[in-house]
């Protein structure tokens, strides 16, 4: 990219010299881009928006050298750089290419530093705080929009905020997080900063995906941007759980009553959900011989559209018996196809195949589940859906023994570990510690309030302000 395309829309705002932005140069774009500034230095994004300086702040390591160098950069127009132990060379190097000669280090007894206030935090986010601060010189480039995570280095935020660019600071480095950020990629190309935006391969597919909807309570994530409390259990009846002691419609408003609970604890929307158990293990081998009984598309119909008219989300959960996983979900193609209906497998009731079910706590291999995976992501994106969720449950360590070797690596999907202990407080508590050891960051925690085993079932005040971290997911058995 250069510095130097066509101007793009035009606007009112005036430039430096007295001409309209549309006549100020335009950064040119060849599609969504990542800056990585892997170094934490600045200097990408500095030689990206700068072709020379007079001005250059160069702040130390230290956070609060960095935010008031961010606070003189962004007055002053002028790149921000930090020292980072072992590229102390290259800052110099940038320096001299940028021509500066009103160098402030930071920290030191320059007057404009020593009069300096630090950029203090917003909300916990001092990226935020930068990229709302007011830039003291005119723009004198047409800028994309940028993002940005509280990840990104403050040298690259304050660099991009001074030379005017717009940047939108997100949770999470996915651009499909808000409404907003999936509105502002689809119309425009894109610059991310920081390298946990991935290559700019990685980010481009995701400007992608974006364009394939939103979910309810806004954003194309399942997680983070809401959180979801479900009923559990079967059509047929209360025996497998809540979800089938009452119709749909009154499942769903049963479930209304525990979001009304839930949501004045949480800032985000908190969604309702059906965990709808669409095969059921069972100690018949049934005419297929697979000791599992699979309910039609039509049975679940009426849970399904019922959640989903009221703004929910539908997940189907899968009990295999002797069958596997990847036969069953696809059995419910149709239903998978929907955009808010996801998938739930359940390796407690996956067995050998010489063994009935409730004879031992099943398992499954990552193969298993990896398979599932692969197919339910091309499925989401050959029909340009939104993110799709999958749980996979487990209350035991020997239910996915190789569970490291799961790859999460499907953009198309929010991988939930559901821990499904009950019992006492204690014991509850060990099998959530147990089940998030070593677990990888990719997936999202799932909890279970089991109404008859737990003694006694947490209520919705005590499920988010005990359970640590904070459950995306809750569940009621």
């Amino acid at each position: 990219m250069t510095a130097c395309g066509e101007a793009g829309p035009r606007t009112d705002q005036p430039a430096a010299n007295g001409a309209s932005e549309a006549e100020l140069p335009a950064l040119e774009t060849d599609g969504p881009e990542v800056i990585a500034d892997a170094n934490g230095t600045g200097i990408e994004v500095s030689q990206l928006l700068f072709d020379e300086s007079d001005a250059v702040v160069i702040a130390s390591e230290s956070e609060e050298d960095q935010r008031r160098g961010a606070t003189l950069a962004v007055e002053l127009g002028a790149p921000l750089l930090t020292r980072v132990a072992g590229a102390e060379a290259l800052v110099d190097k940038e320096v001299e290419r940028l021509g500066a000669k009103d160098i402030h280090e930071v920290p030191s007894d320059d007057q404009k530093v020593t009069e300096t206030e630090p950029v203090v935090d917003k909300q916990d986010s001092l990226a935020a705080a930068v990229a709302e601060l007011e830039p003291g010189e005119e723009a004198t480039l047409q800028l994309p929009p940028f993002f940005a995570t509280n990840e990104t280095s403050l040298a690259a935020v304050a660099t991009a905020r001074a030379a005017g660019a717009e940047i939108q600071v997100l949770d999470v480095a996915d651009p499909r997080l808000t409404s907003e950020s999936m509105q502002t990629v689809a119309e425009q190309d894109t610059l991310a900063l920081g390298e946990q935006f991935g290559s700019s391969e990685e980010f481009a597919d995701r400007v992608e995906l974006a364009s394939n909807g939103e979910l309810p309570g806004g954003g194309g994530l399942v997680f983070p941007g809401r959180r979801m409390v479900a009923l559990y259990g079967h059509p047929s009846g209360g025996a497998l759980g809540m979800l089938g002691e009452q119709s749909p419609e009154d499942s769903v408003a049963r479930l209304q009553g525990f979001i009304d609970e839930y949501q004045p604890l949480e800032d985000q929307p908190v969604l309702p959900a059906f965990e709808i158990i669409a095969t059921v293990a069972s100690e018949f081998p049934g005419d297929d011989g697979d000791f599992s009984n699979e309910a039609t598309i039509e049975e679940l119909l009426p849970l399904v559209d019922a959640i989903t008219e009221a703004g929910g989300y539908a997940f189907l959960d899968l009990q295999p018996g002797r069958a596997n996983f990847l036969d069953q979900a696809k059995r419910y193609e149709e239903l998978l196809k929907r955009p808010n209906v996801g998938l739930a497998l359940d390796p407690e009731w996956n067995i050998g195949p010489n063994e009935m079910p409730m004879q031992r706590v099943g398992s499954a291999e990552a193969h298993e589940i990896n398979e599932v995976a692969d197919w339910l992501a091309q499925l989401t994106r050959d029909n340009n859906l939104p993110q799709k969720g999958l749980i996979l449950h487990q209350f035991q360590l020997q239910m996915l023994r190789d569970r490291e070797q799961i790859n999460t690596d499907h953009p198309e999907l929010a991988f939930i570990l559901h821990a499904d202990g009950h019992g006492v407080e204690k014991d509850k508590f060990a099998t959530w510690d147990v089940m998030r050891k070593d677990l990888s960051p990719d997936y999202f925690m799932a909890w279970k309030n089991f109404e008859d085993e737990d003694l006694p079932m947490f209520t919705p005040q005590e499920t988010y302000e005990k359970v640590d971290p904070r459950p995306w997911f809750v569940s009621y058995q």
